[in-house]
C-alpha cells in the first residue's frame, strides 16, 4: 500500500450513537488526525465520509473503538473505500433520513458531574437550573417522537433557543453541540407548584414550597423524566401511613430516594457491587438490606428486611434532595394503574392522593417508570426493565428472518419488537387486568414500532387463551405464534445467554396455562427454541376459587393439607384450621372434591403461598407474592436442615410428606424461621436432584433458571449453589427480568424459530 497516497473511507456507525455526542467526537478526533470529510446522523445511525493517509484514517477507526462518549455503545461498524474528493475541512452536516431505521435510542440517563457543577456555581447562568443537560446526560427516550433524534422530533421543539444556548447547540467544540433538550432559564422548560385544585399557592420559588409543605408532612406529586413520584418525607410515619391509605398500598413498599450512598449507607447494608448499581449512570432502584434499627421500617416496607433506595437522577433530584436525608419517591398512580406523566392528568387522578402538585412544562412523550435491580453475588440482576434501560436493545445469536412483535404476558407485561439481531424492549407496562394499564399496553406498541420504524410482519404471544394480550394479537390480521408460558421462560433465558442448544429448564412461577389446561409453574423442562418436553413437575393440587387463591392463600394451605391429610386435614391443630369457620371449610373440601371452579395447578408459586399460610407468616396478600416474600424474610440462613422428600426425581413430584413434616413441627412448636428455611433448603435440593436425573438421561449439562420464584434470593442462591457444586452450567437472568417482565424476549427467540423451520 502507499502510504502517501490519500485515501476516503465511508464508514457506518450502528448502535447508540445519536443524541451522545457521537458527531462532535467524530469530528474532533477527526481533526486530530488531520482528516477531511464530513459526518451525519441517518437512519442506520452515523455515517462517515473521512479523507487523508491511510495511516490517519487507521488512526481515526482505532479512536472510534477505543474512545467513543460514555453513553454510547456501538452495534456495528461497516467500511469501505471510496473515490476521493476535493475538499479542505471535516464538518458535521445536516442530518439525513432517507432509508428505513436501523438505529438504536439511548435511554434516559442521570445528570452527569460537569452539569451538576455548572448548576451547584452560584455565578453560572444555569445556577439551580432543574434542566440542564448536555450531550452526556438528561432525557432521552421519554421525549423523543421519532428518529433521527432531532430536537424537530422531541417534545422540546416548542421551546425555542436563546442566543446564548443556540451559539452552544451549533459549536462542534462545545459539550452542548447538538444536545437536544439544551436549554436554559430564560428559554427551557419551568418549574410550578399547584394545589389539589390546580392552582398556583402563591409562593415565588416552586422548589422551595415543595420542600416546605414536604418537610410539613404533605404528599406532594413531583414530575420527573418518565412519569410523576409521589413523595414524602420518609421520616414522618404518619406521612407515609396517610400515603398508604390514600394510595391505596396497604403492605407493598414504597421506594425512597436518597442524597448519596454514604446517606443510604445509615439504613442499609451496601457492598461494593451494590453502591456501583446505585451510582450507575442508570439509576435504578437498588433492593438494600435493611439494618435493624431503621426508623418506621415497618411503615415503609411492611414484612420486609429490604429497602428500595435509588440516588437522584434528574436535576430537580438533586435540589430537593439536599433538603431531605430521604423521601418516599413511589410511582404516582392509584394501585396496577400505570405512572401519571401529564399535568392535568395528574391533578385529575391524583387529587385525592396528592395536597400539591410541584409539575413543569417538557411534555413526557413516553411514561417510564423506575427500574428495580437486586445486586446478587455482585451481579445486578433486574425485576424491572424501565427508565434507564429502555429502549436500549438485547442482542440474539441469531438474525430474525421477519420483524416480530411479541406481546408478552398478563401480569408484569413487557412488549418487545426485534428487527435483524436486535430486540427492543418497551418500559414495564403492569398487568393488563387494569384498564389504564391494556390502555398503556397498545400505546406503547403503537410509540416503540413507530420511533424505531418497525413494522411487525408477525406477533409472538402467550398460550392462554383468555390473557388479554394474547386476545389482542389475534386481532391483529398477522401471523399469530402462540407459546407456552414457561417454554418462553426457558427461552428468555438462554435466549439471554447466547445459546440455542437444548437445555434443562427448571422454570419455577406462579401461573402458567399448560397445554393439558391444567396451571403450570413448577415445572422441569428439556427443551430449546424449536420445542420442549416436560420432564418432571410439581403434583398438581386443586386451586379452590381458581384466581381466589391467589389473593387468599389460605385456600391455597387447605387444597395442600386435603390433598397430604384427607378429610383429616379438618381437624389439624392449626390456627390456620381453627380460625377458618366450619362452613368455610366444608365448602372449600366440596369445590375440590366436586371439582368446582377448582383448577389443578403444579404451581410453585402457590406451594411458597401455602407454607405462609399454613405457619401463620401470610394468610391474604394485598400484592403480588407478599406471602413469599414474607416467608423468605421470616428464614433463619443459619439453618441447613432439611426434610425428608419423596425420591422420585422425574414426572409427578410429590411434597405430601413435606407438607406433613411441616405441620408436625410447627404443632411441636419450632420456630417459624427454622421452618420457613428448612422448606426453602428442602425445595432446592429436590429441584437439583431432578436436574441430576434430566442429566443422566439426557447428557445434557446445563440448567436454565427462570420465573418469578428466582426473585427469592435465597432460594435462588441455594438452588445455584447445588447446581454448581453437582457440575451444572447455569444459565440465570441478568438483562431482563426472571418475572413475566422478561417473557417477551422468549417469545420471539421462539417465534424465530418457528419462522426458520
Amino acid at each position: 500500500m502507499d502510504t502517501n497516497k490519500i485515501i476516503r473511507q465511508k464508514i457506518h456507525i450502528n448502535g447508540i450513537v445519536q443524541g451522545v455526542g457521537f458527531r462532535p467526537f467524530i469530528y474532533r478526533i477527526a481533526n486530530q488526525c488531520h482528516l477531511t470529510g464530513f459526518v451525519n446522523n441517518n437512519s442506520e445511525g452515523v455515517l462517515i465520509e473521512a479523507q487523508g493517509l491511510p495511516q490517519s484514517l487507521k488512526k481515526l477507526n482505532e479512536l472510534i473503538e477505543k474512545q467513543a462518549p460514555p453513553l454510547a455503545k456501538i452495534n456495528q461498524i461497516k467500511s469501505h473505500e471510496i473515490p476521493p474528493k476535493n475538499e479542505t475541512s471535516f464538518r458535521i452536516i445536516k442530518t439525513e433520513n432517507t432509508a428505513p431505521a436501523s438505529t438504536f435510542i439511548a435511554p434516559d440517563v442521570c445528570v452527569c458531574d460537569d452539569c451538576l457543577e455548572e448548576m451547584n456555581d452560584p455565578q453560572d447562568r444555569r445556577y439551580h437550573y432543574p434542566f440542564i443537560n448536555c450531550t452526556n446526560c438528561g432525557p432521552r427516550y421519554t421525549i423523543v417522537e421519532s428518529i433521527p433524534y432531532d430536537r424537530p422530533f422531541t417534545s422540546m421543539r416548542v421551546f425555542p433557543m436563546c442566543a446564548d444556548c443556540e451559539k452552544e447547540y451549533h459549536n462542534p467544540t462545545d459539550r452542548r453541540f447538538h444536545a437536544q433538550p439544551n436549554a436554559c432559564p430564560k428559554c427551557g422548560p419551568q418549574l410550578f407548584l399547584w394545589d389539589g385544585a390546580g392552582k398556583t399557592p402563591g409562593l415565588d420559588d416552586p422548589l422551595a414550597g415543595a420542600v416546605k409543605f414536604l418537610k410539613k408532612g404533605k404528599i406532594v406529586a413531583i414530575r420527573g423524566l418518565g412519569g410523576f413520584h409521589l413523595a414524602v418525607d420518609a421520616f414522618n410515619e404518619n406521612a407515609v401511613k396517610e400515603l398508604r391509605k390514600r394510595k391505596g398500598r396497604q403492605g407493598k413498599p414504597f421506594a425512597l430516594m436518597a442524597p448519596t450512598v454514604e446517606s443510604i449507607k445509615k439504613y442499609c447494608h451496601v457492598s461494593q457491587g451494590e453502591a456501583h448499581a446505585l451510582k450507575h449512570h442508570t439509576r435504578p432502584i437498588v433492593l438494600l438490606q435493611a439494618k435493624g434499627t431503621v426508623p418506621v421500617l415497618k411503615a415503609i416496607a411492611p414484612g420486609n428486611n429490604f429497602l428500595g433506595f435509588m440516588l437522584p437522577y434528574a436535576p430537580l433530584h438533586f435540589l430537593l434532595m439536599e433538603n431531605f436525608d430521604a423521601l418516599i419517591m413511589t410511582s404516582a398512580n392509584f394501585t396496577d394503574e400505570p405512572i401519571v406523566i401529564k399535568n392535568e392528568e395528574a391533578v385529575e387522578r391524583l387529587h385525592e392522593i396528592a395536597d400539591y402538585f410541584l409539575v413543569h412544562n417538557r411534555e413526557i412523550v413516553q411514561r417510564c417508570d423506575d427500574s428495580i435491580i437486586r445486586v446478587v453475588d455482585n451481579r445486578p440482576r433486574l425485576i424491572r426493565r424501565s427508565r434507564g434501560f429502555v429502549p436500549e436493545p438485547l442482542f440474539l445469536e441469531v438474525t430474525t428472518g421477519k420483524n416480530i412483535l411479541a406481546v408478552g404476558a398478563e401480569l408484569k407485561n413487557t412488549i418487545a419488537l426485534s428487527r435483524a439481531d436486535a430486540v427492543f424492549f418497551s418500559p414495564h407496562i403492569g398487568d393488563l387486568d387494569n384498564p389504564a394499564a391494556y390502555n398503556f399496553f397498545e400505546e406503547s406498541i403503537t410509540h416503540l414500532s413507530g420511533i424505531l420504524q418497525i413494522s411487525p410482519a408477525v406477533v409472538a404471544c402467550d398460550l392462554h387463551p383468555e390473557y388479554l394480550s394474547t386476545k389482542w394479537a389475534k386481532k391483529q390480521g398477522l401471523p399469530v405464534v402462540e407459546i407456552q408460558h414457561h417454554h418462553a421462560h426457558l427461552a428468555a433465558v438462554m435466549a439471554e445467554n447466547k445459546i440455542s442448544a437444548p437445555t434443562i429448564g427448571l422454570i419455577l412461577d406462579g401461573t402458567g396455562f399448560g397445554p393439558d389446561g391444567t396451571i403450570w409453574g413448577g415445572e422441569v423442562l428439556i427443551g430449546d427454541f424449536n420445542g420442549f418436553e416436560r420432564f418432571a413437575w410439581l403434583e398438581p393440587v386443586a386451586m379452590p376459587g381458581s384466581s381466589a387463591a391467589i389473593k387468599q392463600p389460605w385456600r391455597m394451605a387447605l387444597s395442600y393439607l386435603f390433598s397430604a391429610f384427607g378429610a383429616e386435614a379438618a381437624n389439624l391443630d392449626l390456627p390456620l384450621i381453627k380460625n377458618r369457620p366450619v362452613q368455610e371449610m366444608d365448602l372449600i373440601e366440596k369445590m375440590i372434591l366436586k371439582n368446582i371452579n377448582s383448577p389443578l395447578t403444579s404451581s410453585c408459586g402457590r406451594l411458597f403461598d401455602t407454607v405462609s399460610a399454613i405457619l401463620g407468616v401470610c394468610t391474604e396478600v394485598t400484592f403480588e407474592a407478599e406471602a413469599a416474600i414474607q416467608l423468605e424474610m421470616a428464614l433463619d440462613k443459619k439453618v441447613t436442615g432439611v426434610y425428608v422428600f419423596d425420591g422420585r426425581s422425574s414426572g409427578i413430584i410429590s411434597v405430601k410428606n413435606i407438607i406433613k413434616n411441616i405441620v408436625e413441627d410447627f404443632q411441636n412448636g419450632l420456630n417459624v424461621p427454622t421452618i420457613s428455611a428448612k422448606f426453602h433448603n428442602t425445595l432446592a435440593m429436590i429441584f437439583a436432584r431432578v436436574a441430576e436425573t434430566a442429566r443422566e438421561k439426557t447428557g445434557i449439562n446445563r440448567v436454565a433458571l427462570s420465573g418469578g420464584v428466582y426473585q427469592n434470593i435465597y432460594f435462588f442462591n441455594t438452588l445455584s449453589a447445588l447446581l454448581v457444586k453437582n457440575g451444572f452450567d447455569v444459565l440465570t437472568h441478568s438483562q431482563v427480568p426472571a418475572n413475566d417482565g422478561g417473557l417477551a424476549l422468549g417469545q420471539i427467540a421462539i417465534a424465530n424459530a418457528a419462522l426458520q423451520a
